[in-house]
C-alpha cells in the first residue's frame, strides 16, 4: 500500500452517472478553457453504490479552478452565486440544487502539530495521492478523450465491492498527516456498513493520539454523522476498539468493564449502552434522542458503590449524568440551546418511568413525569423501553406490558389533568400585585407551592382554585390581599385589548 505512482487507466463507461445538464456544461466551458477536469469523491462513490442521489458534486481541475467558475457563473441561468478560496486552490459553485466544489491539483504538506497543511500547486496524478480512500479517489472524466469513464487508481471498485474502508497509500502516512481521516473511515465503515481494512485499521490504533490536535467542531461533526446512521452503536464499539472513544468521549469509554466481588457482578454498561442505542435507532432518526441513549449511564462510573447486602449500586448516576451531559456538549461544541436541554432531560429522568412502573397509579408521580418531560415525553418513554435488555424472555416481555400500562394511564392522566408543558395559573407578577410586595424570595415560595399541589392532585389545574391557595398560602406568611377575586378579574379584563376567555383558568 506504499504506491507513489498513479496510472489513471479508464476501467469502464459510466457516463450513465453524469447526465445531468450541468456536468455537460462544466464539461464544455472547461475543454474551451483547455482545464482538463474530473467527477471525484462522493459523488461518484454513492452514484456507484446506488446510494440516494446527491446534489453536492467535487470537481477535480488540474489548475487552479477562478477562470472556469467565473465562466460558468456567466454562462448559467439563473445566474449562481460563487465562493473563491484562493489559498486552498477551491471554488464553490451554487447553481438551482447543486452545490459544486472545484477544486485545483494540489499537494499537501503537513507539521506535527497541526492538521491545517500547507497546500502547493500539483498534477492530476499526485492530487490523488492526497485523496483518503480508495472509495473516494474513484472519478468520472469530464474530458473531450474520455468523456464520462470511470478512474480508478487505486482499484476503488473492488474495494466498493468487498464493502472495504482502505487507504490509497500508507495507512500511517494518511493519519498522521490528516487525523480526522481516523474518524472518517470509522464513519464511512458505519454509514456504508463497510469494514476497515486491518492494516487501516491498525493504523488508526497507533495514530489515535494524533485526534488530539483536531478541533472539537470537526469532531463532532463526525460524531454527528455516525449518529445519524442506521447502526450507530456499530461506530462507536468502533470508535472503542481503536482507542479513539477514550479520547474524544472518556466518560462513555468509562462504562466498560465488569467487577466482581464477593459473588455480586454488575452487568458491563457500555455493552447495555451499545444494545441501547441500538434499539434507540430503529425506532427514532432524531439524532438528539440517539445521544441521550448514548449518554444515559455515563453518571454510572461515578457513582458506583458496592453494598455488601444490595451488591453494586449506581444510586443518583441519572442526575450526575445529566451534570456531565453539559460538560460534554461544551467540549465538543454541540449546541448549548434546545438539543442540550433534550438530552439533559432525557438523561436526568430516564429512571422515573422506571420507578413508576411499581406504583403504576400514582396520579402525581405520573403529573410530575408529564410536567417535567413536557415534549420530550414520547422520545423518553421510546428511551426508557430500549434500557431493557434482560435476555430473560419472560422478564422482557413481562415488563413491555408494564409499559403499555403506563403509556395508558399517562394518556388518562393527561387528558384529565392538561398537565403537558402547563404553566401554574398563577403567575409571580400576579402574586405581587395582588399582595403588594415586589421580587422576593416569598413570590417563588407561593409559585412553587401552587404548581407542587396542582401537581400532586392536592388542587385541580384551575384559576380558581390557585387564586384560593395563594391567599391563604400569602396569609400564612402574613401577607394581606389588596383586591378581591372579582376586582381582580375586572381589572384584568379592563387591561386586555381582546376579549378575555372567561374560564375559571384563564383570568
Amino acid at each position: 500500500m506504499t504506491q507513489t505512482k498513479v496510472q489513471l487507466k479508464r476501467i469502464e463507461d459510466a457516463s450513465v452517472l453524469i447526465q445531468d445538464p450541468i456536468f455537460h456544461t462544466i464539461a464544455e466551458e472547461a475543454q474551451r478553457l483547455g482545464y482538463r477536469t474530473y467527477v471525484v469523491g462522493g459523488y461518484v462513490r454513492d452514484r456507484l453504490l446506488q446510494r440516494p442521489r446527491s446534489h453536492d458534486v467535487d470537481i477535480l481541475c488540474d489548475r487552479q479552478p477562478d477562470q472556469l467558475v467565473y465562466a460558468l457563473q456567466r454562462r448559467l441561468q439563473p445566474k449562481p452565486s460563487l465562493k473563491i478560496y484562493g489559498r486552498f486552490r477551491t471554488a464553490s459553485l451554487f447553481y438551482k440544487e447543486w452545490k459544486i466544489e472545484f477544486v485545483g491539483a494540489r499537494k499537501e504538506s503537513y507539521t506535527p502539530e497541526s492538521r491545517k497543511p500547507s497546500v502547493a500547486p500539483a498534477t492530476i496524478e499526485e492530487d490523488f495521492l492526497r485523496r483518503d480512500f480508495t472509495i473516494n479517489a474513484l472519478a468520472i472524466s469530464l474530458n473531450p478523450e474520455d468523456y464520462g469513464w470511470l478512474i480508478d487508481p487505486f482499484t476503488g471498485i473492488q474495494d466498493l465491492r468487498e464493502r472495504r474502508i482502505r487507504t490509497p497509500i500508507n495507512p500511517h502516512t494518511t493519519f498522521y498527516d490528516d487525523p480526522l481521516r481516523m474518524l472518517r473511515a470509522i464513519r464511512f465503515a458505519t454509514v456504508l456498513n463497510f469494514h476497515i481494512d486491518p492494516e487501516t485499521f491498525e493504523a488508526i490504533r497507533q495514530c489515535k493520539d494524533r485526534i488530539q490536535i483536531v478541533s472539537p467542531e470537526r469532531i463532532a461533526d463526525e460524531l454527528q454523522k455516525i449518529m445519524q446512521a442506521d447502526t450507530p452503536h456499530q461506530g462507536i464499539l468502533l470508535l472503542y476498539q481503536s482507542g479513539l472513544l477514550e479520547l474524544i468521549l472518556p466518560e462513555v469509554h468509562a462504562l466498560a468493564g465488569v467487577e466482581e466481588r464477593e459473588g455480586f457482578r454488575h452487568k458491563d454498561n457500555f455493552l447495555h449502552t451499545l444494545q441501547v442505542l441500538k434499539k434507540v435507532a430503529r425506532h427514532t432518526t432524531d439524532v438528539w434522542t440517539r445521544w441521550a441513549a448514548l449518554l444515559h449511564d455515563i453518571g454510572k462510573p461515578l457513582t458506583k458503590q458496592f453494598d455488601p447486602k444490595e451488591g453494586w449500586t449506581f444510586h443518583g448516576h441519572d442526575i450526575v449524568g445529566a451534570r456531565l451531559v453539559r460538560k460534554i456538549f461544551r467540549r465538543l461544541r454541540l449546541p448549548l440551546n434546545e438539543p442540550l436541554r433534550k438530552v439533559e432531560t432525557l438523561v436526568r429522568l430516564h429512571q422515573r418511568p422506571v420507578n413508576l412502573l411499581q406504583n403504576p397509579s400514582s396520579d402525581s408521580g405520573i403529573r410530575r413525569l408529564i410536567y417535567e418531560a413536557g415534549n420530550y415525553l414520547e422520545d423518553l418513554l421510546i428511551l426508557c423501553e430500549a434500557d431493557i435488555t434482560t435476555k430473560n424472555p419472560r422478564r422482557y416481555h413481562h415488563l413491555i406490558q408494564k409499559y403499555k400500562k403506563l403509556r395508558q394511564r399517562i394518556q388518562e392522566v393527561e387528558e384529565k389533568d392538561r398537565i403537558r408543558n402547563f404553566q401554574p395559573p398563577i403567575t409571580g407578577h400576579i402574586i405581587m400585585e395582588v399582595f403588594g410586595i415586589g421580587p422576593s424570595r416569598i413570590v417563588g415560595e407561593i409559585k412553587n407551592a401552587i404548581k407542587d399541589a396542582i401537581l400532586d392532585g392536592k388542587i385541580p389545574n384551575d384559576f380558581v382554585a390557585a387564586w384560593q391557595l395563594m391567599i391563604h398560602l400569602g396569609e400564612q406568611k402574613g401577607l394581606k390581599p389588596r383586591m378581591t377575586l372579582e376586582e381582580f378579574l375586572t381589572k384584568a379584563r379592563k387591561h386586555t385589548p381582546t376579549p378575555t376567555n372567561t374560564e375559571p383558568n384563564h383570568p
